[in-house]
């Protein structure tokens, strides 16, 4: 949480909650930038710890010429990711050259995290470069300083009318003082500018174009050097092409391959941005609520795997949820994250996704469940008939008369789901009535709201990570985040390609493996008498 954030605190049954008010707002002058740098620390950013400091109030980099770097290296804004968006900031620069990249990605492996590529907004201490789009690691250079280039494919492009001449551009430019640098993406066109006046536009269509991913600040291996950056600020802009689905991932707390919330979120990132990419973007912030100030500003839906009651991504942040739920955000909710504390917390929670699990009232028990038939609605397009085992919470507290829910999952618990006694989770005399009844219960749901216009889902699934390996169910909670979000879905839905191991097995949390039980101890046998 940014540490200038205002906060409010409420009671909710018999808890202090601090809530942020406005995520959405905060830290944001009249244009509605958000500041990503706080000017005294480098929190947010993480490098290479021995070339980056904060001096004067501005992030510093510095190289020398007794320890040269052997290659580039970049200070990546670690708190989030860019796709569409403004970003000003101002910089200062001694000898050599230096960038900011965005949209960007990692390609220097495990061992080198600061080794980054993709577009870079360019500057130097000489003449030639700054205002330049250049591909670091990504297609070389892309539009130089005065001109605007279409890139159709690979180094194929077409130029289009130049925005200036290189050396009038230049005289705009002050050596070794602070200078403006602003850059715009908005859907495949970049923009940079510096001291108010356009140096170099990019539209890039070729098909590995980028959407998406890091901001980064450059230090350029050579000549020893130093660069300045200060007044960080970004701004998100709505995508007008596809729709934006922010995945809130919870903190790691069950034993391994069980509520491996990061993983999930991730994997469900990987298969929409790399087989849906036409439709939506995705983008996961993982561990719990964005530090991110700026992370729900262009968001169309937001959907969060986590631990539930106060341990929930959200139960401190009601008032956001609530802004949200208002502006007609799409929400949804995965296993635990359908539960808060009853009252104020779930109430806010089904206002927004319809229903809530709620304890002495929903039961928690494992089984297996069986779907089919399925509603005619976009969200069951594609499913199956099918079977998986899974932490399947039902009786959940819907809204009033279950106005505006749709089941999509349901099923009829056994017997066995009732096989423990009566407790918070656990069981209750109502709901053994309906298991004995043999009711459906409803496991997977979806909601029109109404005074907003904003759409909703639950699910209880996905307690077992494995899980997402099951086609049906996967498609099932992506057709759902797509509906929230607004995408029309195909009547296969939305399909994507069963996980390989290797990517089940990608971003698990690293925890401690389970100690095994001591084996009891045999009684001592007594002797014989002789």
């Amino acid at each position: 949480m940014n540490s200038n954030t205002p906060i409010k605190f409420l009671l909710v049954t018999g808890v202090v909650v601090a809530s942020v008010i406005g995520i959405i707002t905060t830290a944001q002058d009249e244009k509605g930038f958000h500041s990503i740098f706080d000017g005294k620390s480098l929190e947010g950013w993480v490098g290479e710890k021995a070339l980056w400091k904060i001096e004067d109030k501005a992030i510093t980099g510095t190289t020398t010429a007794e320890a040269p770097i052997k290659g580039n290296t970049f200070l990546v804004w670690e708190a989030g990711e860019v796709d569409d968006f403004e970003l000003k900031l101002e910089y200062k620069i001694e000898n050599g050259n230096s960038g900011i990249q965005v949209r960007s990605f990692r390609r220097g492996g495990p061992d080198k995290p600061f080794v980054i590529g993709g577009y870079q907004a360019d500057f130097e201490a000489g003449t030639q470069w700054s205002g330049t789009i250049y591909g670091e690691g990504y297609h070389g250079i892309l539009a130089k300083r005065g001109q605007s280039r279409k890139r159709i494919e690979g180094e194929t492009f077409e130029d289009l009318k130049a925005v200036g001449d290189p050396a009038e551009l230049q005289t705009h430019i002050k050596t070794g003082e602070w200078n403006s640098y602003h850059i715009t993406a908005k859907g495949n066109q970049i923009t940079t500018r510096i001291n108010g006046k356009v140096m170099a536009e990019l539209v890039d269509e070729a098909p590995d174009a980028r959407r998406s991913g890091l901001l980064a600040l450059q230090l350029h291996a050579g000549p020893a050097m130093k660069v300045q950056f200060r007044d960080i600020k970004l701004k998100r802009l709505a995508l007008e092409d596809r729709k934006k689905v922010v995945f809130i991932a919870g903190k790691p707390s069950h034993p391994a391959r069980t509520h491996e919330h990061n993983a999930g979120c991730l994997l469900l990132t990987k298969q929409i941005n790399e087989h849906h990419a036409d439709k939506m973007v995705a983008t996961t912030y993982t561990n719990g609520w964005p530090s991110d100030p700026s992370a729900f500003q262009n968001a169309d839906s937001v959907v969060m795997f986590a631990d539930g009651g106060q341990r929930h991504p959200a139960f401190f942040h009601l008032k956001t949820l609530e802004a949200l739920r208002n502006r007609g955000v799409g929400v949804g909710a995965i296993h635990y994250a359908v539960e808060m504390v009853p009252g104020e917390t779930n109430d806010m929670l089904a206002s927004c996704i319809g229903g809530a699990f709620e304890i002495d009232y929903s039961v928690n028990p494992h089984w297996v469940a069986e779907f089919g038939n399925y509603p005619k609605h976009p969200t069951a397009y594609g499913l199956k008939p099918f079977g998986i085992n899974d932490e399947w919470y039902f009786n959940m507290r819907f809204v009033k008369g279950m106005k505006g829910v749709t089941p999509i999952l349901s099923a009829v618990p056994p017997a066995e789901t009732m096989s423990r006694k009566d407790g918070h989770h656990s069981g209750n005399p109502e709901v053994r009535k309906m298991v004995e009844a043999g009711d459906k219960q409803h496991v997977g749901w979806v909601y029109e709201r109404e005074a907003d216009g904003g759409r909703g889902f639950g699910t209880s699934g996905a307690h077992y990570h494995d899980n997402w390996a099951n086609d049906d169910f996967r498609t099932f909670v992506l057709n759902a985040t797509a509906w929230i979000s607004k995408v029309e879905i195909p009547e296969a839905g939305i399909v994507t390609p069963t996980p390989t191991k290797a990517e089940l097995d990608a971003n698990l949390d690293p925890k401690p493996a389970r100690k095994p039980k001591k084996a009891p101890k045999k009684p001592a046998e007594k002797k014989k008498a002789a």
